[in-house]
């Protein structure tokens, strides 16, 4: 996203000085931006209304609601800022980790997420696109479940994520991608650079 304000929050969500309250705050508040671009392309039909002056046909959201799937633990961070934004919206919980030593493999420790998805527009949410392994089993695993429509929201992506991403992602699925910045690489740990930490423990604190 190319935006003035979008800009100023992350250069302070990026801050190793910002405390935690702040850095909820401010992942939220970024999340509502780039949840409105990435709601454009919602389902609506006809809804035919009485204003206080005359009738009109307007629009609302479609049936089945979309569905809202934070990855565990750090997507939790966003769901409040997402929820603001379609409060209607169903959420599912989707718990994956990276495996440490191949970091393009997931465990699946979670799941909360109903067994049917054919027909419903889902929006997974996680602050970071590292190595994409994580997005790619993620949105594999709600297609296995019937999702052709999926959308991913994250707030800084590398360009070693996004190449993952666009070379495993099935192709069948009708997938896009929304990011507020695209960093400069993974170190060798495979975190990003300059990224911004761990954001699950800089939302809720270290967890041995």
């Amino acid at each position: 996203m190319n935006h003035p304000l979008v800009e100023h929050k992350l250069t302070v969500l990026r801050d190793k000085n910002t405390p935690s309250s702040t850095f909820r705050e401010l992942v939220s508040e970024l999340v509502m931006l780039e949840a409105y671009e990435a709601t454009r392309n919602l389902s609506v039909v006809a809804a035919p209304i009485e204003t206080p002056v005359a009738p009109m046909t307007g629009k609302k959201l479609a049936s089945p609601r979309p569905i809202i799937v934070p990855v565990l633990r750090a997507g939790l961070g966003m769901l409040d800022g997402m929820t603001r934004l379609i409060p209607t919206a169903e959420v599912g919980f989707l718990g994956m980790k990276r495996d440490e030593e191949h970091p393009t493999q997931q465990v699946t420790y979670a799941n909360r997420l109903p067994e049917d998805l054919s027909g419903r527009q889902c929006f997974l949410i996680d602050p970071m696109l590292a190595t994409g392994g994580t997005l790619v089993a993620a949105t594999h695993y709600l297609a296995e479940r019937g999702a052709k429509d999926v959308t991913a929201i994250n707030i800084i992506a590398a360009p070693e994520g996004i190449k993952y991403v666009e070379e495993h992602i099935d192709p069948s699925i009708d997938f896009k991608v929304v990011v507020c910045a695209v960093d400069e690489r993974l170190n060798d740990k495979c975190y990003i650079v300059p990224g911004l930490g761990d954001a699950g423990d800089r939302l809720y604190g270290v967890i041995d």
